[in-house]
């Protein structure tokens, strides 16, 4: 019963903590919407358009208000994380042995700071590369016959940006699962030095099935994977020394502690 009670008031922490960041993001829907299509006129300006002018547009009367919704809760996830990640942290930490918390708090920091890294760089590189590369494929201009313009809608520019920013931040955290399975010994640097190829083959899988049919951000996601993926050998390998110096050192206590019994005797 305590465990359910303890359970309930860390539930409790974490909903409540999401719902206040939901209704700030929902109130600032508009400035945050406006924020996030900030790639989109960076992409314009490569495309050689105005690049003070972007048009979005929405086709059922409710589907902008349900955009806002959909970025209030996304806004309001990415704000409220750290506190839903201690909230788990405090409900586990007391059957957690010392040295184990003192181990998964660097994880609890760099979970957030990989994943900000992740949506940083769809903000400030893919996103607009991927735009751009939707936008080429325009056909404006005086001399043509036929005009075809890219409008996209509010909600489907959103899902794209959420995707590529989910997607992005998810894959960033593959050092810190491969960390931790090899603290768990669940891998080995060997064994994922061994996966290397099918790994690889994997990371194009997985970016064709999180992110747009386009070749840009397919391929800028498979790219940060492989190279996450090898940054995952270098950590587990560290793992795994620093276990073996844990375990030379125990084994050199143990001498010396049979040592001092045999010389007292």
């Amino acid at each position: 019963m305590e465990h359910l009670i303890e359970l309930r008031r860390r539930l409790m922490w974490s909903i409540g903590g999401f719902f206040i960041a939901f209704l700030l993001c929902f109130f600032m829907a508009r400035d945050l919407f406006n924020l996030l299509v900030q790639p989109f006129l960076w992409a314009s300006d490569w495309a050689g358009l105005d690049s003070n002018k972007v048009d979005l547009i929405y086709t059922a009367p409710q589907e902008f208000f349900f955009t806002q919704i959909k970025l209030g809760m996304f806004g309001g996830l990415l704000i409220a994380f750290p506190l839903i990640a201690t909230q788990i942290y405090k409900f586990m930490a007391p059957g957690l042995y010392r040295n184990e918390r003192q181990a998964f708090i660097p994880f609890l920091i760099a979970t957030p700071v990989l994943f900000s890294i992740g949506a940083a760089l769809v903000y400030f590189f893919f996103m607009p590369m991927v735009m751009w590369f939707f936008l080429s494929m325009q056909q404006v201009g005086p001399d043509d016959a036929i005009q075809i313009s890219l409008l996209p809608r509010v909600s489907e520019y959103l899902s794209l940006i959420m995707t590529l920013i989910f997607a992005f931040g998810l894959v960033f955290q593959l050092p810190v699962v491969t960390t931790l399975a090899a603290r768990a010994e669940l891998l080995t640097s060997e064994g994922l030095k061994d996966k290397r190829k099918y790994a690889i083959v994997g990371a194009f899988i997985v970016a064709a099935v999180l992110t747009p049919p386009d070749p840009v951000s397919q391929i800028g996601l498979a790219v940060p994977t492989i190279l996450l993926y090898e940054i995952s050998i270098w950590t587990a390998r560290m793992v795994e020394r620093q276990r073996e110096e844990r375990r030379l050192a125990r084994e050199k206590a143990e001498a010396e502690e049979g040592e001092a019994s045999a010389a007292a005797e």
